[in-house]
């Protein structure tokens, strides 16, 4: 895994409202062009005095983009039911799936699903074939659309994160963005929130991680860290993809309650922080809703009822 920071940024289409994001689907166009190519993954993130410096501008999330394009082979599910979500990676010149990948932290391929309201978060791992599909189970609860983001990296290529609509039907349960608080509480456990999110420049997000009103000094590795956070911009979802600052094993880093991200928001505005955290043989996922550019930056919630799970 690199150190620090590596922050890839891909903005959806809008949609008016997240009331109507159901039943959009593959309806919702890219918004802007591809940024450029990024930078090789082997050269992101090494550089201590660049990290958290720059951020890439929005370019999507679009499904196709530096070569390749994911295709969704599932568009649709069923709320509330178990299902398996089955999609390839296709080299756009080839037309061939792709069946060779750099591993980045621990893992070929790291699959987010997210609904546009920003209420549900799924951090999958599922499983290549042969032949380039990848498959997994998925349950989403609520009847609404969602966003689908795979962040991989081809072999010897560009890190790369594709998005694509993935809509679930059944009754529609009306909901909304979080507002923002600065403590989340997950299964006994209480994670605050520490630092702002400045737009446009990089900042440091401490979440400290406590259980039965005690700092948790145990924590273990997940994905090659001490703790995962991903981010999405609310309206829009753009996706930052933020890794912590140091990594176990570089003879510094040792597992405290805070965990040290840096993050350099696009925009002002709301996003929520997904963070997965691993506790006693468990991963776990606290989720907070920042503001951004204002006198509220900083801070997050974890919304009662909202939902997150890992594909183990």
């Amino acid at each position: 895994m690199h150190t620090g920071l590596r922050i890839t940024v891909f903005a959806a289409a809008l949609a008016a409202t997240f009331g109507t994001a159901y039943g959009l689907g593959s309806g919702l166009g890219e918004v802007a062009p591809e940024p450029g190519r990024p930078a090789p993954a082997h050269e992101r993130g090494h550089d201590p005095a660049q990290r958290g410096q720059e951020a890439a501008p929005p370019g999507g999330p679009h499904a196709s983009a530096g070569g390749y394009t994911l295709v969704l082979r599932t568009p649709t599910v069923a709320a509330g039911r178990g299902g398996s979500l089955r999609f390839v990676i296709v080299e756009n010149t080839t037309g061939r799936a792709v069946t060779a990948y750099d591993r980045e932290h621990g893992k070929e391929l790291h699959l987010i699903v997210a609904s546009r309201d920003l209420t549900v978060f799924r951090h999958l791992h599922p499983v290549r074939a042969a032949d380039g599909t990848w498959s997994g189970p998925v349950e989403l609860p609520e009847a609404t659309g969602y966003r689908v983001f795979a962040d991989f990296t081809p072999r010897g290529g560009a890190g790369l994160t594709l998005g694509a609509d993935l809509t679930a039907t059944g009754p529609k349960t009306p909901a909304r963005t979080p507002a923002p608080s600065r403590t989340a509480r997950v299964d006994g456990y209480e994670v605050t929130l520490h630092g702002a999110l400045t737009p446009g420049r990089p900042s440091e997000l401490r979440p400290a991680v406590a259980a039965d009103g005690r700092p948790v000094r145990d924590l273990q590795p997940y994905l090659g860290a001490y703790g995962h956070l991903v981010a999405l911009r609310s309206g829009d979802l753009a996706y930052l993809h933020v890794h912590p600052n140091g990594e176990p094993g570089d003879g510094v880093t040792r597992p405290r309650p805070e965990i040290s991200f840096t993050a350099t928001a696009q925009s002002a505005g709301t996003y929520r922080l997904f963070l997965d955290f691993r506790h006693a043989g468990v991963v776990r996922t606290a989720a907070f809703t920042v503001t951004a550019g204002s006198d509220g930056a900083g801070q997050g919630t974890a919304r009662p009822g909202a939902t997150a799970e890992h594909g183990h």
